[in-house]
């Protein structure tokens, strides 16, 4: 693997919340953030431009709002605030313990903590060789960060959207709940949404499919998996 050229030149992850919490249900892992730090730096270290899109269920999901009496888009936007928080951790790891030049770009402006989404803004830092880390989702109420992933991959011309996940790729079922399910290879965006295979949510499943993004969807626990993927190696499972 040593001297060979990425597979991908311009990348985008998007990372659970969930991921953040580490074994804990709730809050900020710091042994996760400084193991992803590792996992991206080992991808920064073969020139790959990067973006990242997180999640912020490690500290509030939009949806759960409801259980307590708020209103779906007030929760939404909670879910949005929640992802800065995890921007903003995840920025301070790269920078302190990687040594990468980052920059947070949010969709609900903010200027004391991130930089206002701008389109040619992040494909200029990309560009320069900074990772770029989307917050706020799309900075809309009722739309997941699966879509606001797919949003940005398809603003900034990303070359392959990566979703990390706890499992291996795509099954048939929930590996977690059925032993049995079945482990899918490869599968196209068509299929995946007829046969309600959970990958992405229908409006980024859509969106990626239109703007012929393939989404590779593989374990983020298991150390070299984002290298060995952009390097173009069989790693999780392919939509295409």
């Amino acid at each position: 693997m040593e001297g060979e050229k990425p597979e991908y030149k311009r990348v985008l992850i998007k990372l659970s919340g969930e991921a953040f919490a580490g074994d804990e249900d709730y809050g900020i892992s710091p042994s996760f953030l400084d193991y992803i730090s590792r996992e991206i730096r080992s991808l920064y270290d073969r020139s790959v431009q990067l973006a990242v899109v997180i999640g912020g269920g490690n500290i509030f999901r939009g949806i759960e709002g409801l259980e307590i009496g708020i209103d779906r888009a007030t929760g939404d936007y909670m879910g949005m605030l929640a992802t800065v928080i995890n921007a903003l951790a995840l920025q301070s790891t790269l920078e302190r313990t990687a040594q990468i030049p980052t920059r947070v770009l949010s969709a609900i402006e903010m200027r004391q903590v991130a930089e206002p989404y701008i389109r040619r803004r992040a494909i200029r830092h990309l560009e320069k060789g900074r990772v770029v880390i989307f917050a706020a989702g799309t900075g809309n109420p009722f739309f997941s960060t699966d879509t606001a992933a797919a949003l940005r991959a398809a603003e900034i011309s990303a070359d392959l959207l990566i979703k990390a996940t706890k499992v291996d790729g795509i099954y048939t079922e929930d590996p977690l709940k059925n032993p049995k399910a079945e482990f899918i290879e490869e599968i196209t965006y068509l299929e995946a949404i007829t046969k309600g295979i959970k990958v992405m949510d229908h409006t980024a499943m859509t969106m990626c499919m239109e703007n012929r993004i393939p989404i590779l969807v593989l374990n983020i626990k298991k150390p070299g998996n984002l290298l060995r993927a952009i390097m173009g190696e069989k790693v999780g499972s392919l939509v295409r």
